[in-house]
């Protein structure tokens, strides 16, 4: 997995999962040898390279940011720290995308910014659709279930032609959100714009889908950085791609159980 950064592009180190070989290294006696097949396998913390429980470690830290952040908001009801969750979260997660952050600091402060957003935007919906959030949440976690069942048997695979596929649904997504943005601000349609009846069911499914095969992706890059060496701190971004998927997956699922459910 190639990073973005210039850095790791230009050493050999981190083309390809390469690493650099010693001419003049010393051989190794028998009993050095013997002592080093009888030693313990090296972990992560050990050789410093990512592992797939820093990954979950990572994403299991920035939960426990979220989801007590979020449970606060949606108790207090502050419109306020709604609105201002939301565009933190919205300018870090830029940040942190563009840039390929691994920096721990900036990923928790996103996990709580959207954790007070998550928090706020479910209690409107609660209230509004009683028991909506429960059938969000339970939702939400069988869809990730599933992604991750499929990816694990081999059945989808986050091959060049796959993920040529997603990034162009994405865009096609994006710009259908920002239409439908500018017709709920001039007050068309309904309370959700153009996703209202059978097309807001239909775009509400390919939405699910679409965050469900980026969940595939997200999958993908995590094994992919411990395949090839990466160092751990990027398990860091790696936690962070899940949790941006998984939030904008419950509220895709929110918005679509909503409609589904009517008045």
């Amino acid at each position: 997995m190639e990073s973005r950064n210039p850095v790791f592009n230009n050493s050999k180190a981190f083309k390809n999962g390469g690493y650099a070989t010693f001419n003049d290294a010393p051989t190794a006696t028998a009993s050095q040898l013997e002592e080093m097949y009888s030693a313990q396998t090296a972990t992560g913390v050990d050789t410093g390279r990512m592992t797939m429980d820093d990954v979950v470690v990572k994403t299991g830290l920035m939960f426990a940011v979220l989801l007590p952040l979020a449970a606060f908001n949606y108790w207090y009801q502050s419109g306020l720290l709604t609105l201002g969750g939301l565009v933190v979260g919205l300018v870090l997660g830029l940040v942190v995308s563009f840039k390929q952050s691994t920096n721990a600091a900036l990923i928790l402060t996103y996990a709580a910014a959207e954790g007070l957003f998550l928090g706020g935007i479910s209690k409107v919906f609660e209230t509004r659709w009683d028991g909506i959030v429960p059938q969000a949440v339970i939702a939400t976690l069988a869809v990730f279930a599933v992604a991750l069942a499929a990816y694990k048997s081999g059945r989808v695979r986050a091959t060049p032609k796959f993920q040529r596929g997603v990034l162009i649904a994405m865009g096609g997504y994006l710009v259908f959100c920002l239409v439908n943005l500018v017709v709920m601000l001039v007050g068309g349609g309904g309370e959700f714009g153009l996703r209202q009846g059978p097309l807001g069911i239909a775009i509400g499914l390919f939405a699910v889908g679409l965050a469900a095969a980026m969940l595939i992706l997200d999958f993908d890059f995590a094994e992919r950085g411990v395949r090839n060496g990466l160092p751990e701190r990027y398990s860091w971004l790696a936690a962070f791609g899940l949790v941006v998927t998984l939030v904008w997956l419950y509220i895709e699922l929110l918005r679509l159980i909503a409609i589904l459910r009517g008045d």
